[in-house]
C-alpha cells in the first residue's frame, strides 16, 4: 500500500511538471524588423522579479546582462545586427530553470533557430522538519554532482558529504544534517549553483 501511495505522488508530480513545460512551450516571442528598422523585440511571458537575462556569445562570455525588474510579460528592442558575425543566445535564468534561445549573426543578419532552444531545470531545495529536500528534473539524463560543505564560524569548511547522480531523470534526495550551517554545492550542465542551509 506505500509503495502504491508513493508512485501514486511520483506520477502526479511528474504530471504536474510535464504540464509546466508544455506551458513554458510557447512563452517567448522574437520578432526582427525589416528595412530600416534594426532592432529584435523579444517578448517573454511569465517572468518574475528577480529573473536575469543575459545575452552571451558560444563561448559563454556574458555580453549583456539584465535584472527583469517587473513580473509579467517582458518586451524589449534589442539591436543585435552590431554583434560581429557568430552565435550567441539569450539566457533567462528562473528560479527553477534556464532557458537559452540561440541566435547567429552573419554579415547583419540576425537569424533564431527555435529547434535549438533549450530548457534546463536547476536543482531545487527546500527544508521541511529538521529535513533538506533535494529535487531536479534532468530530462536528457545529465549528471548532477552534489557537494554539501559543513561552515564554520572561523570560516573554514568541510565537505560532509558528496554524490554524482547519473542516468535519473526525476533525481530525489533527502539529508538530514546536524544543527549548524551548511553550503550545498550543484553542478549540472556546465553550471554552478550555490545554495545555503541554516537550521
Amino acid at each position: 500500500m506505500k509503495n502504491v501511495l508513493t508512485n501514486t505522488k511520483k506520477g502526479i508530480l511528474m504530471v504536474a511538471i510535464l504540464a509546466t513545460v508544455m506551458g513554458f512551450a510557447n512563452e517567448v516571442s522574437i520578432k526582427n524588423f525589416k528595412k530600416d528598422l534594426k532592432a529584435t523585440a523579444l517578448t517573454i511571458e511569465d517572468v518574475k522579479e528577480g529573473n536575469l537575462l543575459s545575452i552571451k556569445d558560444d563561448h559563454g562570455i556574458t555580453l549583456y546582462k539584465e535584472m527583469i525588474k517587473q513580473s509579467g510579460i517582458y518586451t524589449k528592442g534589442f539591436d543585435l545586427t552590431e554583434l560581429p558575425d557568430g552565435s550567441y543566445f539569450f539566457e533567462l535564468d528562473k528560479e527553477i530553470e534556464i532557458k537559452t534561445i540561440p541566435f547567429t549573426v552573419k554579415s547583419n543578419k540576425v537569424t533564431f533557430n527555435k529547434e535549438k532552444e533549450t530548457t534546463i531545470y536547476k536543482p531545487f531545495v527546500r527544508e521541511e522538519n529538521g529535513l533538506i529536500y533535494i529535487s531536479q528534473l534532468a530530462l536528457d539524463l545529465e549528471p548532477l554532482k552534489i557537494s554539501v560543505h559543513a561552515l564554520y564560524y572561523d570560516s573554514s569548511s568541510e565537505i560532509v558529504y558528496k554524490e554524482t547522480i547519473k542516468g535519473i531523470q526525476n533525481i530525489e534526495r533527502v539529508f538530514k544534517l546536524e544543527t549548524g550551517s551548511y553550503k550545498i554545492v550543484f553542478n549540472f550542465n556546465n553550471k554552478e549553483l550555490t545554495k545555503y542551509i541554516n537550521n
